[in-house]
């Protein structure tokens, strides 16, 4: 059974990416997961707030980073733990460690001064680098053009100064997912992934506090991004990348039928640990076999060959049937 597919235009031998997270955050977990059947791995974000600090302090926490399930402990332990050179080391040491491709990850607002970052990412040996933007909705004065016009400005800044492989995970709060994403096909990208997935507070009633809730995906999320890569499948020049609510190999699944060359996984990983990689790469290929495909380009985009397939997913009200129930 062949699994190869493609992230960031490099062949990997399956389509299981294990996103940035604390399972890569270092050389051993990321060797972890490799020998576990990883198809490559995305390291762990360095946020652009360190790359322009100073490099023994940090500037104040930004409202950005509440935005992410991490966020409580994110950003004070691996600034601690991992500095500016600490991540060059980082990927010297995984690349080192793993033949799968080692991706760099920097989560970034602005289009200002840190992109140069990106050539000593190159040096240090990575064989790409995703970009992880998120401009909070938040303020008030920022118009939804701008926000959107600032992702293709980061994308365009950091093509000058390497010509990595890039990525680039976004989220959801856009005027126009679609045309913000076709958009950004169209600059010199390798693969969007969708979607990123964002801390959710929730509020404990009894002591009147915030409290963090949600912290992993549940597979019923998985339904979002499906429906952005079934409508984008054919129609832009890079690849698209399923993430969020990929918990088992159904998931997988579904996210090749829309059109996804591979997926995420995070949650899945911390819940069943890094070796239910093997499980996935099994089930996955049982299902293969059972459908007589040999490869996954057998039945990528499959589903959305079906005119009436790409009106569900463009659907966005409850049909009722003919009985008068929804």
């Amino acid at each position: 059974m062949d699994l190869k597919t493609s992230f960031l235009g490099l062949t990997i031998g399956n389509p299981f990416i294990v996103s940035s997270s604390g399972l890569t955050s270092t050389a051993d977990s990321i060797k972890k997961c490799a020998d576990h059947g990883a198809g490559a791995v995305v390291l762990k974000s360095l946020f652009e707030e360190q790359i322009m600090a100073d490099k023994k302090t940090l500037l104040q926490h930004d409202d950005m980073y509440f935005w992410y399930p991490e966020a409580l402990d994110y950003v004070g332990n691996f600034t601690k733990e991992q500095g500016l050179q600490e991540y060059l080391r980082l990927i010297e040491e995984a690349k080192k460690a793993v033949k799968i491709p080692v991706i760099a990850s920097i989560n970034c607002v602005s289009p200002v001064e840190w992109p140069e970052f990106a050539k000593s990412i190159k040096d240090a040996g990575a064989d790409g680098l995703e970009l992880n933007i998120f401009i909070p909705p938040t303020n008030i004065k920022l118009t939804g053009y701008k926000i959107e016009e600032t992702y293709l400005d980061i994308v365009r800044e950091v093509r000058k100064v390497t010509d990595l492989p890039l990525a680039v995970k976004v989220g959801y709060y856009f005027t126009n997912v679609y045309r913000e994403l076709f958009k950004l096909s169209n600059l010199e990208i390798n693969s969007i992934v969708m979607f990123n997935r964002y801390y959710r507070p929730d509020i404990d009633i009894n002591k009147l506090s915030i409290v963090t809730s949600n912290v992993f995906s549940s597979p019923d999320e998985i339904t979002l991004a499906l429906r952005w890569i079934a409508l984008l499948s054919g129609k832009v020049k890079c690849e698209l990348i399923g993430a969020t609510g990929i918990h088992d190999y159904s998931g997988v699944v579904k996210n090749i039928l829309a059109g996804a060359t591979a997926v995420q996984l995070c949650s899945t990983l911390y819940k069943n640990g890094i070796g239910y990689l093997e499980v996935l790469h099994k089930d996955l290929e049982t299902w293969m076999a059972s459908k007589g495909y040999n490869d996954l380009k057998a039945f990528r985009g499959l589903i959305t060959k079906n005119e009436e397939n790409c009106t569900a997913f463009e659907r966005v009200q409850f049909m009722k049937k003919t009985t008068g129930k929804i």
